[in-house]
């Protein structure tokens, strides 16, 4: 039945994908020889070519003002960001339209659970971006993951997702927990496990209506992030079901969705955004890209009100790429445009707005967190707290279906048991069979 409904939701999705690229592809003005359209103004008479930019959740470059910045410096620029809240939607469509050769935005971000498939099938469709920059810029690892066998980089990297966890001060003073940063992550270091077993003490004395964390998918995505197993060996075979990393991951997903520390929201869900804002639970899972999610949703009354501690271990969740379609119509300047942005000057801007945090290391001596963004965290470390993850992240082995692979098991193995009061046998079953479907097995 799950896998049916996932099927008619695809094709729903890929209907309505096909529908608007129609409309685009008819709302598209005349292109002129050197590629740029006589119209890109939009019909203001100014000839101002319009590069649009494809991203997901909030990215930062709005935020910090580079859109603005780089419109003043090239006046024959304007810059449209679209925007998709979720990854599990806005990567199916950005294939859709890869492979249909039109209709795809200027530059299309990739988040890092998608970066392989990109790499192994769609690198035909994307320039290459290794003739246009320094590679040196970024870690070399970064590079790596966005670079094909024949050396061919099809993404430039934006930011890395060092882990940490945010947390309530006040919150946790009402619990009569520790409210000391250093405290709480001496109390929880080594292990996720014993991030939950504050969650219990938490639980005890939890203010009304509150809970410890967001959800157990939070947890497990956080926990994943921390070890080197994941979905696929190095070879390119999926081993999920026997990977270490991922039952230790499900394991302490399960101890939170089978307990009462769960609020059971689905990340990136208006839910999800209202419990920031009503102060609902205590603790999430935070790597760098999600302080500025924080400080959005949560508003003015999350201000000195959250903090931000150490995780149990050094992980990564996130990270993303900007690529260039080859079916863009401003390819040079849609190039120069992704360049200008992945630089670590403009990486250094997007930091000081947001945290998020470089792919580019000469950029960390210079990173500073907005005021108003250290204030809002407590005077937390954020420099300190994301580097120090940052150094000692594992190399993980990332596949094809990555992000399908996570999504089957966050938003159908751990919402079965979550919210639907499932077993975790029967939650890794209902996983499995999504995964199966993935993998067209």
């Amino acid at each position: 039945m799950r896998t049916n409904f996932r099927r008619s939701r695809r094709m729903m999705a890929l209907a309505a994908v096909a529908a608007l690229t129609t409309s685009l592809l008819a709302g598209c003005a005349k292109d002129t020889k050197d590629g740029s359209s006589d119209n890109a103004d939009g019909g203001n008479g100014k000839g101002k070519i319009t590069l649009t930019v494809g991203t997901y959740g909030v990215f930062g470059y709005k935020q910090a003002g580079l859109y603005d910045e780089y419109m003043k410096l090239h006046p024959d620029i304007n810059i449209k960001e679209n925007v998709t809240t979720r990854t599990d939607v806005y990567w199916p469509k950005v294939l859709t339209r890869l492979q249909a050769g039109s209709g795809t935005d200027d530059i299309q971000a990739i988040e890092i659970g998608n970066i392989t498939e990109a790499v192994q099938t769609q690198a035909d469709k994307f320039v290459d971006m290794s003739k246009y920059v320094d590679k040196s810029q970024w870690l070399d690892w970064k590079n790596a993951q966005a670079t094909t066998k024949d050396g061919k980089l099809i993404g430039l990297g934006t930011d890395i997702g060092p882990m940490a966890i945010c947390y309530r001060k006040d919150l946790f003073q009402k619990a009569g927990l520790p409210t000391d940063r250093d405290k709480l992550a001496q109390m929880w270091k080594g292990d996720w496990a014993k991030y939950v077993d504050v969650g219990k003490q938490y639980m005890q004395k939890a203010p009304k209506g509150t809970k410890y964390v967001d959800s157990a998918a939070s947890v497990y995505n956080a926990a994943l992030g921390g070890g080197a197993d994941r979905y696929y060996d190095k070879d390119g075979n999926v081993i999920w079901d026997k990977s270490q990393g991922v039952k230790k991951a499900w394991n302490v997903a399960m101890t939170v969705a089978t307990s009462n520390m769960s609020a059971k929201l689905k990340q990136f869900d208006p839910t999800w955004d209202q419990g920031y804002a009503n102060a609902s639970f205590a603790t999430v899972a935070c790597p760098a890209w999600m302080v500025g999610y924080i400080e959005q949703k949560s508003g003015d009354s999350g201000k000195g009100n959250w903090d931000v501690a150490a995780a149990p271990t050094a992980s990564n969740w996130g990270g993303s790429w900007i690529g260039v379609p080859n079916a863009g119509k401003h390819q040079k300047e849609a190039i120069a445009l992704a360049k200008w942005l992945t630089e670590p000057a403009q990486q250094e801007k997007v930091f000081s707005k947001q945290a998020s945090f470089p792919s580019t290391p000469s950029a960390y001596p210079n990173l500073k967190p907005a005021a108003d963004t250290t204030a809002y965290f407590s005077n937390a470390p954020l420099t300190q707290i994301f580097s120090d993850s940052a150094k000692t992240i594992p190399t993980q082995i990332f596949g094809i279906k990555d992000q399908p692979m996570t999504t089957a098991i966050t938003d159908v193995g751990i919402l079965q048991v979550e919210q639907k009061g499932k077993t975790p046998a029967q939650g890794w079953d209902a996983a499995a069979k999504e995964i199966k479907d993935v993998l067209g097995q």
